[in-house]
């Protein structure tokens, strides 16, 4: 897909789909209330909207590569100032942290030397390396899709654990009115999976409440 794709989608949205949900255009330019602050990898293979069958409005977005949050403090900028913004102000009552198969902040984080000339993205791998440590003390490290996979869930209870290192959502999470869940999207499957406590591990994306 090019650029002219892209503005003739545009155009087809205009004509197409505009219309038939004005309403709900008209409103949400007043105000938003999503539901949830959906954090994620910046690859393009993933559409959250698409994925929950969301629509505009009910998903409050953050996207980079890695779906990394740096502990606060650390890396101060967009990711934090949108965890701030949705948690403290918008009051979404659940935030879901989600990575996905084939990751290729995983596969930079097995191979750096790969990536050391982009310096940027080097410096970002490190707030991912700590998956890598946990995974080399449950599985013989390798470079196949099990160790990758293992790889991305221990990044996403990782990133799961800074998170709770923000004040806004410490302050909430004290008072019992926020959950945090950790999913991975299995592309291939077109599957998610959810970490859960109690059973120590993930498992299929249950349609009833779970344990943050």
């Amino acid at each position: 897909m090019g650029m002219k794709q892209i503005r003739e989608g545009h155009a087809h949205f205009r004509e197409s789909v505009y219309p038939k949900h004005e309403d709900l255009f008209r409103t949400l330019a007043l105000h938003q209330r999503p539901a949830a602050l959906f954090i994620t990898c910046a690859d393009s293979r993933i559409d959250p909207c698409l994925l929950t069958q969301t629509q505009p409005g009910e998903l409050f977005i953050a996207r980079n590569a890695g779906n990394i949050v740096p502990p606060f403090g650390e890396a101060a900028g967009g990711v934090s100032a949108t965890i701030e913004y949705a948690v403290a102000v918008l009051q979404v009552p659940d935030v879901i942290l989600c990575g996905h198969t084939d990751c290729g902040v995983m596969k930079g984080v097995l191979n750096p030397e790969a990536l050391r000339p982009l310096e940027a993205v080097s410096k970002w791998l490190g707030f991912a390396q700590p998956a890598r440590e946990a995974a080399e003390q449950i599985q013989t490290p390798g470079y196949g899709q099990e160790f990758l996979l293992l790889m991305t869930e221990r990044n996403v209870l990782h990133q799961l654990e800074n998170l709770k290192t923000h004040p806004s959502i410490a302050a909430r999470l004290e008072n019992g009115d926020i959950k945090l869940h950790g999913w991975v999207y299995h592309i291939a499957e077109g599957n998610l999976t959810e970490y859960s406590a109690a059973a120590g591990g993930f498992a299929p994306l249950s349609v009833g409440e779970t344990a943050g």
